[in-house]
């Protein structure tokens, strides 16, 4: 029983036009044909879509969808989730048709972020074309990593830690990394007041000219820049973030680490080895 891995993440956004040129042009994922049309599918991999984006009157946070085994698993952890106290919906039949998995269950975290756990992907077998980047690493690791906030983490971190079975991998002040696969990290909760909210995702691709192309392809659409390229301290990731269209944070990164054998969890003191500097969100228009 457990979480695998960070199967989808989906969002709403008021511009969804925008999203289509960040989405395509900018990270170089594969838009396809979805089952609602006020809403964008990108596929990284094998995998239906990992990001979906739809039309809404405020951005917000849609659902980070965890992958699970199996059927089994679904309705151990569904029934760990509800002896918390906490209500969880099934998926229809239309809902589970239109993410393209055989079933899922949704709940808010303490934090009242929004969760999905999903079994059994539907592959539909056509070959991935990401002509902008050579390769996504997911596999075993899924679509990559997020990071939501919480106004009390260490009631979001015992949730999701006892109950969901994530692996404390370090901590830096009072945010926490953890994981459930060889990626370093698939989550992290951070504090900030008021409810929970996605502050960061992260794709890693293949290459170092992937990154490096995908540095140029900022520059070259006015992506304002988060942070400079960089190396990070705890998973020993060379990546830089921009600020997408709804001011997320969206990292672009190589080579994270892989943890096949879990050691004693730590506490970091800085973020980057080197690199990383910051600038503040742009102003609105």
């Amino acid at each position: 029983m457990g979480i695998r891995s960070l199967g989808y993440v989906r969002l709403n956004a008021p511009d969804i036009d925008a999203w289509k040129t960040f989405g395509e042009d900018f990270l170089g994922l594969m838009r396809i044909d979805g089952d609602n049309p006020d809403s964008l599918y990108f596929r990284m991999d094998h995998y239906p879509p990992r990001l979906v984006v739809s039309a809404a009157e405020e951005s917000s946070l849609g659902a980070l969808g965890f992958e699970v085994l199996n059927q089994r698993d679904l309705a151990e952890v569904v029934t760990a989730v509800e002896a918390e106290g906490i209500k969880v919906t099934a998926g229809s039949t239309e809902e589970c048709a239109e993410r393209r998995v055989t079933g899922f269950a949704r709940f808010d975290d303490p934090a009242g972020n929004p969760v999905e756990l999903f079994y059994g992907p539907v592959l539909d077998h056509v070959l991935i074309n990401t002509p902008l980047v050579s390769r996504f690493v997911t596999g075993d690791m899924g679509m990559g990593h997020a990071i939501v906030s919480a106004e009390d983490v260490p009631s979001a971190f015992d949730f999701y830690s006892r109950v969901l079975g994530f692996v404390e991998r370090n901590t830096a002040g009072p945010t926490y990394f953890m994981g459930c696969n060889p990626r370093h990290h698939s989550f992290g909760l951070a504090p900030t007041p008021g409810p929970g909210k996605l502050l960061h995702l992260m794709v890693e691709m293949a290459s170092i000219d992937d990154v490096g192309r995908a540095l140029d392809r900022a520059a070259d659409l006015n992506i304002p820049m988060m942070n400079t390229l960089g190396k990070h301290t705890n998973d020993q990731m060379l990546s830089f973030y921009v600020y997408s269209p709804e001011l997320y944070a969206i990292e672009c990164g190589w080579e994270g680490i892989r943890v096949e054998t879990e050691e004693p969890t730590y506490a970091i003191t800085e973020g980057a080895l080197w690199g990383h500097k910051f600038t503040p969100p742009p102003l609105p228009a």
